[in-house]
């Protein structure tokens, strides 16, 4: 068969005059098999999908176009954005700068102790908007960003706008950098981010309070406990709490259990290597998990071993993260193809010479842990991270007729194991168009080339002095 020109740029055209209309902007995509993610909806074959505003209003066969824009989505599969709950954005001009790191303090010396200390608010700017550019790129339409470098109000300031400026669903979760010179206005600076960048209830951005688990990495100043936890209760924002690793955290988590402080809004990001009463807190709480599989098993935290059994033994589903692209890759597909091939094998691996069945997440599993669940712990699963009547149209449209994908024989399992950021023909953002034909939208290349280099080249030349 031959793919109907799903993302034409006379589709493009219409779509970008109706928007000026927010309030009557309707695309209604067809004929395509729509991976939902909602499980009452599951997967729809040959199915429409129709958006009006930023809103998905109707999922079934046989929409009327009345007035829409509308899309032949026939041969693509239809999914929801991946939603990344954990990544240090503003580290992207360092990509893949320590590939082959070998530990979590030949990071800690490098990156935080050495290159952050010279950011400038620029820089700030520049690493997060290319993270959030490449993200949307690569599928990821929801992103918190762990911005753990705010050395000055403006520091912060870039960072959140770089989010906005990108239109990317932005999580800003702010913290002060572990070393070097800063202002010290974190957390206080958290009351004016809130009121200046995040005071209406329904925009793309949200604010959080991010923490580290112990004071072993950068002191007692930036570890979660009961003022930090009171703050953000104060601020009405969710908190994540990184380097959550081994038996201090695990000490810490309950402690943070006897004080009243798990629950629903706080994130444990990684969560490797804890005790077995630890987890038992985690999960009686409600409290959510980031697990980040290639960071744990690249950078050797811990166990090396992502947390995922551990996670689903006391029911939580957890999502999934990047963390730092300075060693890693920066897409969400490499993240859920790491932890299928990785909890796979180590359940095979368990039950090999026994008469025991291997306990096998699936393909399912981690595109749920990609995208509802992601939202679920970011906080939005009321927003995003499915495809549902009344969610935000966060969405992809991925070729499922390309050399690499065809034929169509499993929709879930294409996506998760066939698919990459080429097979992407769109994206979508709140309803708006970021990607379009294979192309993030409205971005001058060649100047952001030399944005990022001529930032990189700065930080690296400053460091070194």
């Amino acid at each position: 068969m031959t793919p109907p020109d799903t993302t034409s740029p006379a589709v493009l055209e219409q779509l970008r005059r109706r928007s000026a209309d927010r309030e009557r902007s309707r695309i209604l995509f067809t004929g395509a098999t729509i991976v939902t993610m909602d499980p009452d909806l599951g997967v729809l074959h040959g199915a429409d999908l129709l958006v009006e505003g930023a809103t998905i209003t109707a999922i079934g066969a046989d929409l009327s176009p009345d007035g829409a824009v509308v899309v032949d989505a026939t041969g693509t599969v239809l999914a929801p954005g991946f939603v990344d709950t954990h990544r240090h954005a503003w580290q992207s001009q360092l990509r893949r700068i320590m590939p082959d790191v070998d530990d979590l303090g030949a990071y800690v010396t490098s990156t935080l102790a050495g290159h952050a200390t010279v950011y400038r608010p620029h820089d700030m700017y520049v690493g997060t908007r290319l993270a959030a550019l490449t993200a949307i790129d690569s599928g990821i339409t929801c992103m918190l960003d762990f911005s753990h470098n705010s050395r000055t109000p403006e520091h912060s300031d870039a960072a959140v706008q770089a989010l906005v400026d990108t239109g990317i669903r932005g999580v800003h979760a702010s913290m002060g950098p572990h070393f070097g010179d800063w202002d010290h206005q974190w957390p206080g600076d958290l009351a004016r981010l809130k009121e200046r960048h995040f005071a209406g209830d329904d925009q793309l951005l949200t604010l959080r309070l991010a923490a580290l688990a112990t004071d072993a990495i950068a002191g007692q100043a930036l570890a979660y406990g009961p003022e930090l936890a009171r703050i953000a209760q104060d601020l009405g924002i969710g908190v994540s709490v990184d380097a959550v690793f081994g038996t201090a955290s695990s000490e810490a988590v309950l402690r943070w259990a006897k004080a009243g402080l798990l629950g629903p809004d706080l994130t444990l990001i990684h969560a490797t290597g804890l005790t077995p009463s630890a987890w038992r807190a985690i999960g009686d709480s409600g409290t959510t998990i980031a697990l980040a599989p290639t960071s744990d098993a690249q950078i050797g935290l811990e166990t090396a071993i992502p947390a995922i059994d551990e996670a689903l033994s006391v029911g939580v589903r957890p999502g999934l993260s990047i963390d730092v692209e300075v060693a890693l890759a920066g897409d969400m597909f490499t993240q859920m193809r790491a932890l299928h091939t990785i909890q796979r094998m180590r359940a095979v691996n368990a039950a090999h010479g026994t008469d025991r069945q291997p306990v096998r997440i699936t393909t399912h599993d981690v595109l749920d842990f990609a995208t509802l669940q992601g939202a679920r712990t970011n906080g939005l699963a009321d927003v995003t991270g499915s495809l549902t009547p009344g969610k935000k149209a966060d969405l992809l449209v991925i070729r499922a007729e390309d050399l690499n994908n065809m034929p169509l024989n499993d929709p879930i399992g294409t996506v998760v194991l066939g698919s990459d950021a080429r097979n992407i023909s769109a994206v979508l953002v709140n309803g708006v168009v970021r990607k379009w034909n294979g192309q993030v939208l409205d971005v001058d290349l060649p100047a952001l080339r030399d944005e990022v280099h001529a930032s990189r080249e700065y930080v690296l030349h400053t460091a070194a002095a």
